[in-house]
C-alpha cells in the first residue's frame, strides 16, 4: 500500500488496523489506517501534498498533560489538542493520535468523532 505523498511504500501485511471515520468541519471524512513500516529511513515528502513531517516517539502521546480539551462558544463539543514539544498538534489530526494513544497505547478503546476542531480547521 503506497503512501506516495511522503515516500513510504508498504504492502498489505503491513496493516495494523483502522481508526474511526473522522469527519470534519470543511466537509471531508478521514478514514485513518495503522501500518507497522519498521525503520524507514529518510522520507521524502511531496511539498504539493504534506508541509511538514514530524516523527513523535510513542512516549510523546502518553504525556499527562494530553489531551487538551477547550470549550468555544462556535460549537457545542470541546476543541482536542494534543501537546507535542513546545507545541500542540489541532483536531482532527490531534483526535486521530488521541484515538491511536488511548486504544493502540493504553487498552481504552475511545470515540473522537464528537470533538471539534479549531475554527481555523473549518475551511
Amino acid at each position: 500500500m503506497p503512501a506516495p505523498d511522503v515516500g513510504l511504500r508498504l504492502g498489505a501485511e503491513a496493516l495494523l488496523g483502522r481508526l474511526d471515520d473522522y469527519p470534519t468541519r470543511s466537509g471531508f471524512v478521514i478514514t485513518p489506517f495503522v501500518f507497522w513500516a519498521g525503520p524507514t529511513g529518510a522520507l521524502q515528502p511531496d511539498p504539493q501534498e504534506v508541509a511538514s513531517l514530524h516523527r513523535l516517539p510513542l512516549a510523546e502521546l502518553m504525556r499527562e498533560d494530553a489531551p487538551m480539551l477547550e470549550t468555544t462558544d462556535q460549537g457545542p463539543h470541546p476543541v482536542l489538542r494534543m501537546p507535542v514539544g513546545d507545541h500542540w498538534i489541532a483536531a482532527p489530526t490531534a483526535a486521530l493520535l488521541y484515538q491511536f494513544r488511548e486504544g493502540a497505547l493504553a487498552g481504552r478503546p475511545t470515540r473522537v468523532a464528537h470533538f471539534d476542531q479549531p475554527a481555523f480547521a473549518w475551511r
